[in-house]
């Protein structure tokens, strides 16, 4: 059973609030024995947190002790690079714009507010004050905004619980509350099994990587190796700590929740498929495009536009002639494409898409009835479909049809797949990482071209798994038990 310690560094800094078992001094908290693997969350409320303070080895012991700590020793190295939370700047104006604005036109140039637990002490600031809290979780901060042309923020600063004032102890008490309430689930009267894994979804997406037959599928392969299965949404990121794996089953992104929870997942030591590290490299096609033109991996003749002007178009239609494809770095399931046949068509699209990207991707057209997709677990193949393209369409789907999208399927054996086509997809996966993968290629002739790597591969029921069956959902469950048993002994061997 999970259990939730409160450490702070004297008595005397929780005075003003109820007396608790949870709540233990440092000093307790060093002289503090836990069995191994025990599901602990402490909330470092230490008065100071530079290197080498008291707050600094709370943190550092807790995580040696395998124990799920807030604020981590990364977030208080982060918070003091001013980098690691500009990037929220550019959203300030618009998450907070009639507020920010009021303060402006008052000539204020400095505003500081509290965030409790991601909650504000400035209704207007909510959204802002959780997303700097889902990027650097941290029981008190405290945010100094500052007018520069433009809302900056100047400073997050971990805060001590000894210096709050009368209102804001009230504040911090209640966002406490809250905090407890959802981080711990309550005990359920089930077997109790040797792992626990959360099956990251989104019920509102209209594309999503499986369907709930194959949702339900997973969750009894899981359940016969002994994984107890949660399906969560984006408000749970909190509740990362209690499990063992994480399993993104949403369309993921860089600018996204879906980052944060596999970002937050590794730094928690839990076992993550989509890794960042994939999402990162697997979601921008500039980059694969770079990467496998360095490793000498076969893919259409690609060129990467910044801009319309007239060399640039000449140049483009000079060298792949049409059609021409382009795309921009970051699309999924065929958005984000346009199929240009002529100059007119490029320009326009060009256009078009440079709205949305600063940098495409032009790559020649390459005429075939299907896609291969071959699925690659740890760099072993696992599955293999032939995608054929939407009636009468050039991709595999087609968003303009309301009806049915997708053009059909045929899975098949990996073995009575070319072997080009099987080596090509592993070796395109292997220069990702050794996660789950969907390899993307095209076959005409004798040349095998890979089109892109996706790191939240499809597996629905009743296509991805209509050769090996539920094996297919065993195989991708047992890798996680696999992982997390190998993250175990190197906790125990340090």
């Amino acid at each position: 059973m999970s259990r939730l310690l409160i450490v702070v560094e004297s008595p005397q800094d929780w005075a003003p609030y109820f007396p608790s078992e949870q709540v233990i001094t440092f000093d307790d908290y060093l002289q503090l024995s836990t069995p191994a693997n025990s599901r602990t969350r402490v909330i470092n409320l230490s008065r100071k947190f530079g290197y080498l303070s008291k707050g600094y080895y709370c943190s550092l012991l807790a995580e040696a002790r395998g124990h799920s700590v807030i604020p981590s020793v990364k977030t208080l190295n982060d918070l003091r690079d001013r980098s690691s939370f500009s990037v929220i700047e550019e959203h300030l104006q618009s998450q907070a714009e009639k507020f920010l604005n009021k303060l402006a036109d008052r000539d204020e140039d400095t505003f500081t507010f509290w965030i409790f637990f991601g909650e504000s002490s400035v209704p207007e600031l909510k959204k802002l004050a959780r997303e700097l809290f889902e990027q650097q979780p941290c029981p008190i901060l405290q945010a100094e905004l500052k007018w520069r042309g433009g809302w900056r923020i100047s400073s997050l600063k971990v805060a001590p619980v000894h210096t709050l004032t009368e209102p804001e102890q009230e504040a911090f008490a209640n966002a406490l509350d809250r905090f407890s309430a959802q981080l711990w689930r309550k005990p359920k009267t089930r077997t109790i099994s040797r792992y626990e894994m959360a099956i990251l979804v989104d019920s509102e997406e209209k594309l999503p990587p499986s369907d709930s037959k194959a949702l339900k599928k997973f969750v009894k392969a899981g359940n016969r190796l002994g994984i107890n299965v949660d399906f969560i949404g984006r408000k749970d990121i909190r509740k990362l700590p209690e499990y063992d794996m994480l399993f993104i089953r949403e369309t993921t992104n860089i600018d996204h929740h879906t980052f944060q929870f596999a970002c937050r997942a590794e730094a928690e030591g839990l076992a993550v498929i989509d890794d960042p590290q994939s999402i990162i490299r697997c979601t921008n096609k500039v980059y694969l495009a770079d990467l496998f033109a360095a490793r000498k991996i076969d893919t259409p003749q690609t060129r990467l536009i910044s801009t319309r002007d007239k060399k640039s178009m000449d140049k483009l239609e000079a060298d792949l002639g049409f059609p021409i494809i382009l795309k921009i770095p970051d699309g999924s399931f065929s958005r984000g494409m346009i199929k240009a046949e002529n100059r007119q068509e490029l320009e326009n699209g060009v256009t078009e898409l440079l709205k949305h990207s600063a940098l495409l991707l032009a790559q020649e057209y390459l005429y075939t009835e299907f896609d291969w997709r071959v699925g690659v677990l740890n760099g072993k193949p696992l599955y293999a479909c032939q995608y054929f393209m939407a009636r009468n369409h050039w991709q595999i789907y087609d968003h303009s049809n309301t009806g049915d999208p997708s053009g059909g399927y045929q899975t098949m054996p990996t073995y009575e797949v070319p072997k080009k086509v099987i080596n090509t997809a592993v070796k395109a996966a292997g220069l990702i990482g050794k996660g789950l993968y969907g390899v993307d290629l095209k076959q005409t002739g004798n040349r095998v071209v890979v089109i892109e790597v996706n790191d939240n591969p499809s597996i629905d029921a009743g296509v991805e798994d209509e050769f090996i069956g539920d094996e297919l959902y065993t195989l991708i469950m047992q890798e996680f038990i696999n992982r997390v048993q190998t993250i175990r002994r190197l906790r125990e061997a340090l």
